[in-house]
C-alpha cells in the first residue's frame, strides 16, 4: 500500500511518500522475557523495504559475475546457513569459516556480527560478503550502476525508500530489513514452554543435563528456558584448540587475551545447521557433545566457564549424552525453514 501525505505550505502542496510500516511480530516467549528487537530509527521496517531486501537476498546480481546470491551460503532450508563446511566463492575459492545461520538477528544486543564480531549492525554486515574477493567479489560502484540500469530495481527502491537513485547504503538497509524478519520461535521446546507440547522423558532429562552445573553445565553461554535466543551473543574460547590458526576476536581487537574467542551460536535449529563450530569441524551434534564431555583443550585464553578443562570435559554418561541431544533437537523449528515468507517462492 502506497501512502502519500499532503502538506500545505503557502500556495503549494507537497506530497511526501511514506512506505507501509511493517513492525516486527514479537513471539510470545520473547514478550514474556521482555526482549525488544533492535530496529534503527533510520531504517524502520516497511512492507516495501522487506520485499526489496528479500529480492536482493536471493538475487545473484549482487555477486561480481551474477552467479551467486546471499542465499547460496545462507540456505533457508538449513536455517540460513550452508551445509558445506566452507562455502564456495564465485571463483571456486573457499573461506575458512562456516556460514553462520541467520535468525533472531534483531535481538543481538551486542550488535556484533560474524564469528569474530568484526562488524557492527546488520546494516554494515552486508558490505563484507558482497565485496570480499573470496565470497561474492563484487565492486559496489559497478553493482550500484547495474542495479540502477535494472528494469525493476529503481521502481522498487522508489517504493521502499522514496528515491529511485540506488546506492549501497540503501541496498544494505533493505537486506537488513528482510533479515530482521527471520524470526524462529516455534520449536517443540517453545511450544512446551507455552503449554502446547509435552517433552519426552529423554528430552526433559536432556534439559536437566543442560542446566546442571555438575553435568552439562551449558546454560552459562547458551541461556536457559528464560532466554529464547539460546545464546549470550558473547565471545568465548570453548577449548577447541591449544594453538590457534584462526585468532577470532583477537584478530579484530588486537588483544592477545581475545585470541581463540568466537561468538556463541544459538542452539536453535541444530537439526538443520550442521556442520558445527566456527570452522565446521564437527559434522554431528554427537561430536559437539563429545567435545564438551571429554575433548576440551587448554590454552592461555580458555574461558573460565570451561571449568573442567583439566579433566578434558564434563564427563557425561552415555545416557546423558543421548538425552542432551534429544533436548537440543527439540529446539529445532520446522515451521521456520518452511516459511514461504523466507523462501524464494
Amino acid at each position: 500500500m502506497v501512502i502519500f501525505i499532503c502538506h500545505s505550505c503557502s500556495n503549494e502542496n507537497v506530497e511526501t511518500y511514506v512506505p507501509t510500516p511493517s513492525p516486527l511480530q514479537i513471539p510470545p516467549l520473547f514478550e514474556n522475557n521482555i526482549l525488544n528487537p533492535i530496529t534503527p530509527t533510520n531504517n524502520p521496517q516497511t512492507e516495501e523495504g522487506i520485499a526489496l531486501g528479500k529480492k536482493l537476498f536471493f538475487d545473484p546480481i549482487l555477486s561480481g559475475d551474477n552467479s551467486q546470491a546471499c542465499a547460496n551460503c545462507h540456505n533457508p532450508k538449513n536455517a540460513f546457513t550452508d551445509p558445506k563446511r566452507f562455502s564456495d566463492g564465485i571463483n571456486g575459492s573457499l573461506g575458512n569459516r562456516n556460514s553462520m545461520p541467520l535468525f533472531n538477528l534483531a535481538w543481538n544486543y551486542e550488535e556484533k556480527f560474524f564469528w569474530d564480531g568484526s562488524v557492527f549492525s546488520l546494516e554494515h554486515q552486508v558490505f563484507e560478503p558482497v565485496s570480499d574477493p573470496t565470497e561474492m567479489a563484487s565492486n559496489w560502484t559497478q553493482l550500484e550502476a547495474e542495479l540502477q540500469q535494472h528494469p525493476e530495481y529503481p521502481d522498487l527502491f522508489e517504493k521502499a525508500f522514496g528515491t529511485s537513485t540506488i546506492d549501497s547504503n540503501l541496498v544494505a538497509k533493505a537486506i537488513a530489513q528482510f533479515e530482521r524478519t527471520l524470526i524462529s520461535s516455534n520449536s517443540k521446546f517453545d511450544r512446551h514452554l507455552l503449554g502446547e507440547a509435552e517433552l519426552t522423558p529423554e528430552e526433559l532429562n536432556g534439559f536437566n543435563v543442560f542446566m546442571d552445573e555438575n553435568r552439562g553445565d551449558c546454560f552459562h553461554c547458551h541461556g536457559s528456558d528464560k532466554n529464547p535466543l539460546w545464546t549470550d551473543n558473547i565471545f568465548h574460547n570453548n577449548g577447541l584448540d591449544e594453538n590457534f590458526s584462526d585468532l577470532g576476536l583477537g584478530a579484530v581487537t588486537g588483544d592477545p587475551a581475545d585470541n581463540g574467542k568466537f561468538k556463541t551460536p544459538s542452539l536453535r535449529n541444530l537439526a538443520f545447521t550442521a556442520p558445527y563450530m566456527h570452522d565446521g569441524r564437527f559434522a554431528t551434534i554427537d561430536e559437539v557433545i563429545d567435545h564438551y564431555s571429554e575433548g576440551l583443550k587448554n590454552s592461555s585464553t580458555i574461558d573460565p566457564l570451561m571449568k573442567k578443562v583439566a579433566q578434558g570435559g564434563v564427563g557425561l554418561s552415555e545416557k546423558d549424552k543421548t538425552d542432551l541431544k534429544s533436548f537440543l533437537l527439540s529446539l529445532s523449528d520446522h515451521e521456520f525453514i518452511n516459511n514461504s515468507a523466507f523462501n524464494n517462492q
